[in-house]
C-alpha cells in the first residue's frame, strides 16, 4: 500500500488510520465534511496533529456529494480506499434516520462508483456489531444480522449491502469491519466514555440508560486502527475478495456500572447519576468473537481495558482547557 483514501479523516477512528498510515510511509488523502454532528474542536484538534505530514493531503469535501468527490480520484489513483465517514450513535438516528443513510448509504454508493469508473480494487468499509440484535452471544461473522434495532443499523446493514452488489458486480475486493465500542483519546462527545469523564470531572450528575447492567466489548482506538490497516493489505489477490471480520476486545465485557466506577477512580471523584429508560434500540450486551480475524489477519487487541482508560482520562486532564469546553 502506497496511497490511500481515507474518508472521515477528522473522525475518532479514522484520525488513527492515517496517523498509523503516515507513520508506515503511505501516502494519504484524507476526506472530510467537518459536519456539526459534535462539537468541530474535537475534530480541529484530530486534525491538527495530522496536517504536518507532508505526505497527507486534506481536502474538505462531502462522501454525499458525488461532484465533491469526483476530482479526488483524477489524480494517482488509490491502492485502497477506507470508507470510514459516516453517522454514527444509535439514539440520533431515531430522530434523523435521512441524515444516516445520506451519509451511510448514500455516500458509500458515491464512492463505490467513483472506485468503478477509476479501477480502485480494494475497499475496508466500517460497519457496527449493532448488527448482531438477538444473536446469541459472543457474536461471530457468520450470524444472521436481519434484525437492526435502529435506523443507525440499518443504514450500515444496507451499506454492507451495497459493497457486496458491487464487488459482485465489479470485482471490488471488499473487508467489512463490525466495529464494537470504540474508546480512546480524542474520542467522541456523543458518546459515553467522553461524556462520563467529562462530567465526573465537572461533578455534573452524568445520564445512565437502563439500569447499567448492560455490557459492551470495549475496544481501545488504536487496536481498532490497527485492525483496519490489516484489512486494507489483506484484501489483495491472494485473500478472499469479500469477507467481514469483527473487530473487537475479545475478552469478558465490562457492565456499564463497572466501567463508570473505573472512571471514578482515575478520576478521584464519585459519580451522580440520573437514571432514565432504556431506548428499544438499544442492545442489552455485545461481546465480540475475535477469532477470524486472529486468523485472517493475525491481529487481536494489545490495549487492555485498565491501560486504555488510562491513556483516555490522561489526555482528557492533559487537553483540559478545551475539552472542558467541548459542547455535549
Amino acid at each position: 500500500m502506497k496511497n490511500a483514501l481515507v474518508t472521515g479523516a477528522a473522525g475518532f477512528i479514522a484520525s488513527r488510520v492515517v496517523r498509523m498510515l503516515l507513520d508506515q510511509g503511505v501516502s494519504v488523502t484524507g476526506l472530510d465534511n467537518l459536519n456539526d454532528a459534535y462539537d468541530i474542536q474535537v475534530k480541529r484538534h484530530r486534525l491538527a496533529s495530522l496536517e504536518a505530514s507532508p505526505n497527507f493531503r486534506f481536502v474538505e469535501a462531502d462522501v454525499e456529494n458525488l461532484y465533491e468527490l469526483e476530482p479526488i480520484f483524477n489524480g494517482e489513483p488509490f491502492d485502497v480506499v477506507f470508507n470510514l465517514a459516516a453517522r454514527a450513535g444509535v439514539r440520533y438516528s431515531i430522530i434523523d434516520p435521512h441524515v444516516y443513510f445520506r451519509s451511510n448509504v448514500q455516500g458509500l454508493l458515491n464512492i463505490v462508483e467513483l472506485m468503478r469508473r477509476h479501477e480502485t480494487s480494494r475497499l475496508v468499509l466500517a460497519s457496527t456489531s449493532s448488527l448482531y440484535a438477538g444473536q446469541p452471544m459472543p457474536f461471530h461473522e457468520d450470524q444472521p444480522v436481519d434484525h437492526p434495532l435502529s435506523p443507525y443499523a440499518a443504514s450500515k446493514k444496507a451499506a454492507e449491502a451495497l459493497a457486496y452488489t458491487y464487488h459482485h458486480l465489479y470485482e471490488i475486493r471488499v473487508a467489512v469491519l463490525r466495529y464494537f465500542t470504540v474508546y480512546g483519546p480524542a474520542g467522541r462527545p456523543d458518546m459515553a466514555p467522553f461524556r462520563f469523564i467529562k462530567w465526573i470531572h465537572d461533578g455534573t450528575p452524568i445520564t445512565v440508560f437502563g439500569d447499567g447492567s448492560q455490557t459492551r466489548d470495549f475496544t481501545y482506538v488504536d487496536d481498532i486502527a490497527r485492525g483496519t490497516i490489516l484489512a486494507g493489505n489483506f484484501i489483495g489477490k491472494n485473500s478472499p475478495a469479500y469477507t467481514v471480520l469483527n473487530l473487537g476486545g475479545g475478552k469478558t465485557p465490562i457492565s456499564l456500572l463497572d466501567f463508570i466506577y473505573k472512571i471514578e477512580e482515575r478520576l478521584g471523584k464519585k459519580a451522580e447519576i440520573i437514571w432514565k429508560p432504556m431506548s428499544a434500540s438499544e442492545m442489552q450486551d455485545t461481546a465480540a468473537d475475535i477469532t477470524k480475524a486472529k486468523e485472517v489477519l493475525g491481529w487481536s487487541p494489545e490495549i487492555d481495558l485498565d491501560a486504555g482508560l488510562d491513556a483516555t482520562v490522561e489526555w482528557y486532564l492533559q487537553n483540559l482547557d478545551w475539552a472542558s469546553r467541548v459542547q455535549l
